[in-house]
């Protein structure tokens, strides 16, 4: 262990004790003098009680704990991100917040939030009446297309499906087994092979290329695919970082597609495995996961706005930059921001983050200013809230109503 960093008590919460991403993590932990507890999340109780949030462990009540390092299965979402949830209520800090956990695993929701940013991210439908199967399969580019179970992991429950009646059928039959289905545009020229980025904090920390064996279409290790090493380029490492704080995720495993228009995000995982990625890159992801885990408990996370609470008079407001903006093309300096007493703390230029911008730093319409200042002096920044309406895509409808194939 380092000489600036203490000695730390992590909860590793995972039901694969003698895994290999378990170990790793625990081994590299006790090297860096950190005691590590392996902790089945199915073994917990949890204890709701007026400013007293308690857990139990095997029927007995733990210990304080300065860190809790989630490895849930897709299995025990439920009750796994609910002792996450606790611990945190219990002032342990998450190397993945509970609610980033929740989100990346359903995998709607987390297209849902995904699409509301400029990010790519595939075609997809989410349909119940069997009426509105085969407009879904259209809406989305049509056959070929990947339906998806919504709680598969590892590649099961992913059926690429050629055309619009063996889709139609696979997917009436999953429905009649109340199984609740994506419908996803197939992106033929990637077919086979996918990146998987591994992200931790706001950075790649390695990166590798899965390809299938023979015909299969899905990647997966766990399906016999095949990994090398590759180096991002930076559209692709920008849209794995972003995709994982999007989530809310610290540590993340970004697969992306490498489509003929840029990288296309399929999903966002919250408990990636090390053993592949470490295997092809040579990267020590364990340790850099601990190191980020120790700088993040020396330098713990803080609401800003708490804290700003108590100087009255003041806030912290997120100022859009348009092209009617004073601001726009203009420095910092030259913008008179410090006459107004306003200090930007970041910069987010088009999900890249300029933290602490210097006075000659230019301002671009586009760019949102993260300010702290006087309320009113801030409100006279904000543009005016209105509605905006949002112009909807035109679909070519057929005589009876469907979109034409």
């Amino acid at each position: 262990m380092t000489d600036n960093n203490e000695a730390l008590r992590i909860a590793l919460l995972s039901r694969m004790p003698d895994g290999y991403s378990t170990n790793r993590i625990r081994e590299t932990a006790e090297k860096r003098g950190h005691t590590v507890e392996i902790m089945d999340a199915m073994k917990f109780g949890i204890y709701v009680e007026e400013e007293n949030p308690e857990l139990t462990y095997a029927g007995k009540t733990i210990s304080e704990f300065d860190a809790v390092i989630p490895r849930i299965g897709s299995s025990v979402t439920f009750f796994g991100t609910a002792i996450v949830r606790q611990f945190e209520q219990m002032g342990v800090f998450s190397l993945s917040a509970s609610q980033a956990i929740s989100v990346s695993r359903d995998k709607l929701r987390s297209l849902q939030v995904l699409s509301r940013h400029d990010i790519g991210i595939p075609q997809s439908a989410f349909v119940k009446r069997k009426k509105d199967v085969l407009p879904a399969i259209r809406n989305v580019g049509g056959a070929p297309v990947i339906v998806k179970l919504l709680e598969g992991t590892q590649g099961i429950g992913v059926i690429l499906a050629d055309n619009e009646k063996v889709a139609e059928a696979i997917i009436e039959t999953l429905q009649f087994t109340k199984q609740n289905l994506l419908i996803q545009k197939f992106v033929s020229e990637s077919r086979g092979k996918d990146v998987r980025a591994f992200v931790i904090g706001d950075q790649v920390v390695a990166a590798m290329r899965r390809r299938a064996v023979g015909t299969e279409f899905r990647s997966n290790v766990h399906r016999g695919g095949t990994i090398e090493a590759v180096t991002l380029d930076e559209d692709y490492e920008r849209t794995a970082v972003m995709a994982a704080q999007i989530m809310g995720l610290r540590v993340a495993g970004v697969d992306l597609l490498e489509s003929e228009d840029g990288p296309v995000v399929m999903e966002v995982n919250s408990s990636p495995g090390l053993e592949g990625i470490e295997k092809a890159t040579g990267v020590d992801i364990a340790l850099a996961m601990i190191e980020y885990l120790e700088e993040h408990l020396r330098y713990d996370d803080l609401d800003i706005t708490q804290r700003l609470k108590l100087t009255k008079g003041y806030t912290v407001a997120e100022v859009p930059v348009s092209d009617m903006s004073t601001m726009a093309n203009k420095t910092i300096e030259d913008a008179g921001l410090n006459d107004m007493e306003i200090t930007i703390l970041s910069i987010d230029r088009q999900g890249l983050t300029i933290p602490v911008p210097k006075g000659q730093t230019e301002i671009f319409p586009g760019d949102i200013l993260l300010c702290y200042g006087k309320k009113l002096t801030l409100r006279g920044l904000l543009p005016d809230q209105k509605p905006v309406k949002r112009k909807k895509k035109s679909k070519q409808k057929s005589s009876d109503g469907e979109s034409p194939a």
